[in-house]
């Protein structure tokens, strides 16, 4: 049992971490819960257009997620060794590369925003309104670009201050952005207190509005407190960094940027898959992952802990206490999953009540509810599979194990199945999600082999 559990001080080191991500992953799943509900309230053409698009805005979240994770790995290794200088270059490294994606995806999105919404609507469902859903679509992509400036910057300054465990300033910001953006929609969507009845465009400005507050807190409390945030003295006095420094970043980041983003777009080709059942289908998939979300969060979180202290671990050269420190953490990861695993499969019906739209969407919602709540444990191992190899800078096999792994099996079994066969969407669905088994066991074979201890920064 010691093997696998830890003491009341080991949970408590733990939890000092983990809470405040914990509580804000928690509360902007909720509001966005809620946000898709206001949403829905207006119409299923509505729900679904706003849902198309952010999918088209997660694979840009991922992208973002990527880059930073890459200098992240030695920011947490740099602080484990209490190099400040180093989580200083680390954090100039960030700043550059989301500049680069932020360029990129309102490029991209501008320009060939409308050809990407068409990818996830087909003909084959009379019960929407094809233009009216596409419509709404682009009225909410054109005003959501604007949000893309806050949300790279601010995913670049909270990943420094998580990877030097200030944790609690993140948190505070994203409650109050998630608050305020809850508040807005409320407003802007229904035209409340004599604001105009915006609809999905006041749902953008909502979310736009609370990005930018988002990052200003965090922005004015880390140039403000120094002295918890050494790194930031002389952030901007100079962009230099190390060449030795870049060049180890780019072969250790390089494929974890192009893990997620690589991961995103498989992810988004699966709902293009899924959506060949029909727009009802993108609309229950939509109502059953926004749900999920909420029950997802300890698989993040506690993908994030992994991170945060496995690399402070390894950066200090505690290689015996990370093993049995990742250990521990994983055990503790799947159990919890499993509890809320059961708690999503027993609620499952209760849900998708909370929308306004057809039954039948309703229905299905509620069942892929149900085979999401199964596979929640799954999802926890591999998550911290994910983030005990990414600790130790092994991106090249995270890259395998992730996307490639989503690319080639996953991505291929949904294409052959809603292409040439006409399987109903539950058990297309069934299908690619027991194709994680296989990570699974992969997962296994590869944290016993320890080949994840690697001080990187030594």
């Amino acid at each position: 049992m010691e093997k696998y559990f830890g003491d009341k001080r080991f949970y408590k080191n733990v939890l000092r971490i983990a809470i405040p991500i914990i509580i804000q992953n928690m509360i902007t799943n909720f509001v966005g819960l809620l946000d898709n509900i206001m949403v829905g309230a207006i119409g299923t053409e509505q729900m679904t257009g706003v849902s198309i698009v952010n999918q088209l805005m997660f694979v840009f979240n991922l992208a973002i997620f990527g880059a930073i994770s890459g200098p992240g790995i030695f920011t947490a290794q740099y602080y484990g060794k209490r190099d400040h200088e180093g989580v200083r270059a680390t954090m100039r490294f960030k700043l550059m590369i989301a500049s680069a994606i932020l360029v990129a995806g309102l490029l991209i999105f501008y320009f060939q925003g409308d050809t990407l919404i068409h990818l996830f609507m087909t003909e084959t469902d009379a019960a929407l309104d094809m233009e009216a859903t596409f419509g709404h679509a682009r009225d909410y992509l054109v005003v959501m670009l604007i949000g893309l400036i806050p949300f790279a910057f601010t995913n670049a300054y909270s990943g420094t201050l998580r990877e030097t465990e200030q944790t609690t300033v993140p948190m505070i910001a994203g409650i109050t952005a998630t608050v305020l953006n809850l508040a807005l929609n409320y407003i802007l969507i229904f035209g409340h207190f004599g604001a105009p009845r915006l609809e999905v465009v006041g749902a953008a400005i909502a979310t736009i509005i609370a990005r930018f507050v988002e990052f200003l807190i965090i922005l004015i409390w880390t140039h403000t407190h120094s002295q918890q945030c050494p790194f930031i003295k002389g952030l901007y006095k100079s962009l230099a960094i190390p060449k030795e420094l870049v060049q180890k970043i780019l072969y250790r980041g390089t494929p974890l940027f192009a893990n997620e983003f690589l991961w995103s777009l498989g992810m988004s080709a699966l709902t293009q898959r899924y959506s060949t059942r029909g727009l009802d289908v993108v609309a229950a998939v939509n109502i059953s992952n926004t749900i999920f979300n909420l029950f997802n969060v300890m698989v993040i979180s506690m993908g994030s802990v992994i991170a945060i202290i496995i690399g402070n671990l390894l950066g200090a050269s505690k290689n015996d206490e990370a093993v049995d420190t990742d250990r521990k953490l994983i055990t503790t990861a799947v159990l919890i999953c499993v509890v809320f695993g059961g708690i999503e499969f027993i609620c499952a019906p209760l849900f998708p009540e909370l929308y306004n739209t057809e039954p039948e969407i309703k229905e299905l919602a509620a069942n892929l509810l149900r085979i999401n709540g199964c596979c929640l444990p799954i999802h926890a191992f591999l998550n911290a599979s994910y983030f005990t190899l990414r600790s130790g800078g092994k991106t090249i096999i995270t890259f395998f194990f992730d996307s490639v792994f989503v690319l080639l099996v996953s991505f291929p079994i949904a294409f052959a199945l809603s292409a040439f066969t006409a399987m109903p969407i539950l058990p297309l669905y069934i299908c690619v999600q027991a194709a994680d088994l296989f990570k699974v066991a992969l997962g296994a074979i590869l944290l016993r082999k320890r080949i994840w201890i690697n001080n990187l920064v030594e």
